[in-house]
C-alpha cells in the first residue's frame, strides 16, 4: 500500500487545542460498517449505540517524562522520558539538542550513558520521574489541569502518550457499561510519522502489554467486544493471535515473526509481553468487533489501524465527512465509533 493513501488536508483550526469542559461533551461519530449508515451523536449517548458489547479499555497512565535541565555549560536541555529498560534508574529517552550532547555529561537528575540515534539516549534517572505532561507537539496551548490528558481509569504508569479514545469516559458513563480492562503503554513511535513510500517497508517498535487472566478470559468469551483505541485493538489482537498460533502450530517449532510479534507469557498474575503488531489494510481482525476512536494524523500508524478496520476509502470519506462538519481532531478532539 502506498503510504500516500494515509494523507489529508486538515484546517489547522479543527486541531482542537483544549479538552472540553466536561469529558463525554465531545461529539460522536458513529459509522455502521454493515448498512454504511453514519450519525452525529454525542459522546455521552453511547451506551445507545452498543450492541451490548463489553467495552475493553486501556488503564495505562501517563507519566511526568518531560524533563526541562540545564548542560553543564549552560544552555538549556530537554529530556522525554521513553521507557524503563534496566535496574538502578536505567531508561531509554529522547534528549535534546542532541548534537549538543555526550556520554557521561549529567543534567540534573539524568546521566546520559549512550547515544542510540536519532536523538534517543540510554541514560540514568536519579528517582522517580517528576517532570511535566508530555504533550504532543500539536497542543500549543498550555493545558490548565495536567489530569485531563489522563483517563479517569488510568492506573499503572508507564505511558508517554494517553490513549486518547480513552479521554472522553467520565466515571457515571462507565457506570452504563460492561467494561474490562487491559495495559499497553504507549511509546511515542506510534505516533511517528510514516517516512517509507510503501506503509509494508514501516516498521513499529514494540511496547509493552500486561492483562489479568481473568480479564482475558472475559474479553475471550466475550459475544462482541469494542476496542477502546487502538493501543487496546493491539493488546486484543496481538493476544488472539498468540493464542491461535499456540492452537495451531507444534510447540517445539521456533514462532514465526507473526508469532514473535505476538509474544505472550504468563506469570502468577498477568498475561504479559511486548507486541510489534502493526496492523494495516488486509489485516483480519480476530478478537475486536467494534472500535472507538479518535481522528489521527495524517501518514500515522493509527490511521493505518482505522482504514483496516473500516476500510481505506470508507475511512477517507469519513475523514471528509468529519472536518466538512467541523469534528475536532486529535488528542482533545471528537470521537468515532465503528461497528
Amino acid at each position: 500500500m502506498d503510504t500516500a493513501e494515509l494523507e489529508y488536508e486538515l484546517p489547522s483550526e479543527l486541531i482542537a487545542q483544549r479538552p472540553p469542559e466536561r469529558r463525554d461533551d465531545s461529539r460522536l461519530l458513529v459509522y455502521d460498517r454493515a448498512t454504511g449508515e453514519v450519525r452525529h451523536r454525542q459522546f455521552s449517548e453511547l451506551p445507545e449505540e452498543l450492541y451490548g458489547e463489553l467495552v475493553v479499555v486501556n488503564e495505562t497512565r501517563v507519566i511526568p517524562a518531560r524533563l526541562r535541565l540545564e548542560r553543564p555549560g549552560g544552555g538549556e536541555a530537554e529530556v522525554l522520558l521513553l521507557e524503563p529498560v534496566g535496574p538502578d534508574g536505567v531508561w531509554e529517552g529522547l534528549a535534546r539538542p542532541s548534537r549538543r550532547l555526550r556520554a557521561g555529561q549529567r543534567l540534573g537528575p539524568v546521566e546520559l550513558l549512550e547515544p542510540l540515534g536519532d536523538g534517543r539516549w540510554r541514560l540514568r534517572l536519579a528517582g522517580a520521574p517528576a517532570g511535566e505532561t508530555p504533550l504532543p507537539p500539536y497542543i500549543t496551548e498550555p493545558l490548565d489541569d495536567p489530569d485531563r490528558y489522563q483517563t479517569v481509569f488510568a492506573r499503572e504508569e508507564g505511558s508517554a502518550a494517553a490513549p486518547t479514545a480513552g479521554l472522553h469516559f467520565t466515571p457515571e458513563l462507565l457506570d452504563r457499561l460492561d467494561v474490562a480492562r487491559v495495559t499497553l503503554h504507549v511509546g511515542l513511535d506510534t505516533f511517528r510519522p510514516i517516512e517509507a513510500e510503501a506503509l509494508e517497508e514501516h516498521e513499529i517498535h514494540t511496547e509493552r502489554y500486561s492483562v489479568e487472566p481473568g480479564e482475558w478470559d472475559r474479553i475471550r468469551a466475550a459475544e462482541r467486544v469494542l476496542a477502546v483505541g487502538t493501543t487496546t485493538v493491539r493488546v486484543l489482537e496481538t493476544l488472539a493471535s498468540y493464542n491461535l498460533l499456540q492452537a495451531s502450530s507444534d510447540p517445539s517449532q521456533p514462532l514465526s515473526r507473526a508469532g514473535r510479534d505476538a509474544s505472550s507469557r504468563t506469570s502468577n498474575k498477568l498475561l504479559q509481553g511486548r507486541t510489534g503488531l502493526f496492523i494495516t489494510p488486509g489485516y483480519e481482525f480476530k478478537r475486536v468487533d467494534s472500535l472507538l476512536t479518535n481522528f489521527h494524523l495524517p501518514r500515522s500508524t493509527l490511521l493505518a489501524l482505522v482504514m483496516a478496520f473500516a476500510g481505506v476509502e470508507e475511512t477517507r470519506r469519513l475523514y471528509e465527512l468529519a472536518i466538512a462538519e467541523r469534528y475536532r481532531f486529535y488528542s482533545f478532539g471528537d470521537a468515532m465509533l465503528i461497528r
